[in-house]
């Protein structure tokens, strides 16, 4: 999934851009003409590529970047004189115009897959513990084992759904076991 959302202050300028982008194999997920629904599309989304104009129906484009969730770029497609007047983030790429669709295209794959990229390289993080939570981790599930007789998996099950139903991390709840066996 692509996660494409056009956001342009006049509803002819989006609809010109979604047609672009559909003759280029693009599915936009969400077509706006304010940042207050950028910025619901972005909540509905979780990551992607804004493509945009310098202004929007209620603000410019340097506050909706300001405003942007971590997994999201804003394309920026204006006039050279009025992106002169801005200072980009990081998160920004800018395109002027008259623009070739071919520039505009290998942008915006690019971003997409930077995007796409970036997250997966934050879940995979996520997803590996350093060895002094695994051995916290290991620690209450063998407490679990001991006073309550269980085996391995049924105490690292217990753990997990312990750890779903307050909302906290499977360390945290390894933590609470721990600090309560004491």
């Amino acid at each position: 999934m692509q996660n494409i959302i056009i956001a342009f202050a006049k509803q002819t300028d989006v609809q010109n851009f979604k047609s672009i982008l559909l003759r280029g194999g693009f599915e936009p997920a969400y077509t706006c003409t304010t940042g207050a629904q950028v910025l619901t599309a972005m909540e509905n989304l979780g990551s992607g590529v804004v493509v945009c104009g310098y202004r929007l129906g209620d603000m410019l484009c340097t506050e909706l970047a300001g405003d942007m969730p971590e997994y999201f770029q804003m394309l920026l497609v204006a006039s050279p004189n009025k992106a002169d007047e801005m200072t980009f983030s990081e998160k920004v790429v800018y395109l002027p115009t008259p623009l070739k669709k071919t520039d505009f295209y290998s942008t915006l794959t690019l971003m997409v897959e930077g995007v796409q990229k970036r997250r997966k390289k934050i879940k995979e993080k996520r997803r590996f513990r350093s060895s002094e939570d695994q051995r916290i981790v290991d620690e209450a599930k063998a407490l679990l084992m001991e006073r309550h007789k269980m085996t391995e998996p049924e105490a690292h099950k217990y753990l997990q759904k312990c750890s779903m139903d307050s909302g906290t991390s499977l360390l945290e709840t390894a933590e609470m076991v721990i600090s309560l066996n004491e």
